[in-house]
């Protein structure tokens, strides 16, 4: 029986692959594992009385929220979104400019549905972000990119390569980029490279795709405008989520941006879920209407720069007089260490594990994968300070057993 299932793959099932993320999870629930590997937040900030103090709304309005709800979303919580992120969206959108998805990861796979067909050109920063690979190349993307430096991706760049795919006869259908404090390499896009952005995907018919579900995770300095506040076209769409500010569990994400585009989402929506879940919807806005969503934010913010800075800390104990060297993110969950020319990121974190340490070498991050063998991605949200200091130090024991890396 089983061959009759293989014969019956489609060509997408059989070429695509487990997410390495998502596969490492198995190994790091071995007893003693230290696991900077996933991107979870840390189970002890989330907001679990203020949350459940929603719970009433089951009560008051369990006949409706127990209900299909529309495709949109709960009007309620995208009107609060909308007012919340206007001052980041340069505006408050309207109600047709706004719908909810079930998690970003959705948001991302409506819009190839919206836009992809098989051979168009993504164009994405690289590294980016594993799971919007993967997303794309279910829908037959490939994928054109940008190196980036400690301002984000290089945008000057873009018009050249634009230029470049229409010429070779493919087509540029979108500019994919997590703004800030971005997966993996905890960088921010510069104020100047945003507007260079928006201006770019104006004057040459490429919308942008602004993913931005670290954003209000910022520990250092002063929140940026997005994309979206720069773009006068409606060429851009951006979109947020609930994972990393209240819980992945709410699976809540949202995306602005044109009617038009909007209008398309909700379609594909239609038939891939029907509707987000209204009894999740509802609660997410019982604790924002309370005022939970920016009364809990320090709280989070605490919590994770603590944990930064003790990953700082150990790093430049452990790692740095071994030539590794990375940039201090100012918000976020990771750190992207370079641990030089000559490294193979990918025999480093199998032997790592034999030391019960985990991490997740660049390789599925990039789409140029030439130099992908020197990077590593590190995250320090789920982790406390002294595990992350035990982690160090096993990570340095493993590259002083390997000779180097």
């Amino acid at each position: 029986m089983e061959n009759v299932w293989e014969n019956c793959l489609s060509a997408v099932a059989k070429n695509t692959r487990p997410s390495p993320v998502r596969e490492i999870l198995k190994v790091i629930t071995q007893e003693g594992m230290i696991s900077f590997a996933g991107g979870m937040p840390a189970p002890e900030v989330f907001p679990v009385e203020e949350f459940y103090e929603g719970a009433s709304v089951l009560r008051d309005k369990g006949r409706t929220v127990l209900q299909y709800g529309i495709t949109e979303g709960d009007p309620d919580l995208r009107n609060f979104l909308a007012s919340w992120s206007a001052k980041r969206m340069g505006r408050t959108a309207a109600a047709d400019e706004i719908i909810l998805t079930t998690g970003s990861q959705q948001a991302i796979d409506l819009i190839a549905w919206s836009l992809i067909d098989p051979g168009d050109v993504i164009i994405t920063e690289d590294p980016t972000y594993l799971a919007a690979l993967s997303a794309f190349s279910n829908h037959g993307a490939t994928f054109e990119s940008v190196p980036m430096d400690s301002d984000g991706m290089i945008t000057d760049e873009l018009p050249a390569l634009i230029n470049k795919i229409r010429s070779s006869g493919r087509k540029p259908k979108l500019i994919y980029t997590v703004v800030n404090f971005q997966n993996p390499s905890g960088v921010c896009l510069s104020v100047e490279r945003r507007k260079r952005l928006a201006e770019i995907s104006s004057d040459m018919g490429v919308p942008v795709f602004e993913d931005d579900p670290y954003g209000y995770l910022r520990y250092d300095g002063e929140h940026l405008p997005s994309v979206y506040s720069f773009d006068p076209e409606g060429a851009v769409i951006y979109a947020g989520s609930f994972s990393k500010i209240l819980s992945p569990a709410t699976r809540i994400g949202w995306i602005i941006g044109n009617k038009r585009i909007i209008r398309q989402l909700t379609v594909f929506k239609q038939s891939t879920d029907i509707c987000s879940s209204p009894i999740t919807h509802s609660l997410a806005y019982e604790y924002c209407r309370k005022g939970y969503l920016d009364s809990h934010l320090p709280k989070i913010l605490k919590n994770y720069a603590v944990k930064r800075d003790a990953m700082q800390k150990s790093f430049e104990t452990h790692l740095y007089p071994l030539g590794v060297k990375w940039v201090k993110p100012a918000g976020g969950f990771f750190f992207w260490l370079d641990f030089g020319k000559n490294a193979d990121t990918r025999k480093l974190a199998v032997k790592a594990l034999e030391k019960k340490v985990a991490f997740i070498p660049a390789e599925p991050f990039c789409v140029n994968t030439e130099n992908a063998g020197r990077y590593g991605r590190f995250n320090f949200s789920y982790s406390d300070p002294e595990t992350i200091e035990k982690g160090a130090v096993r990570l340095a024991e493993t590259i002083k057993d390997t000779g180097g890396y």
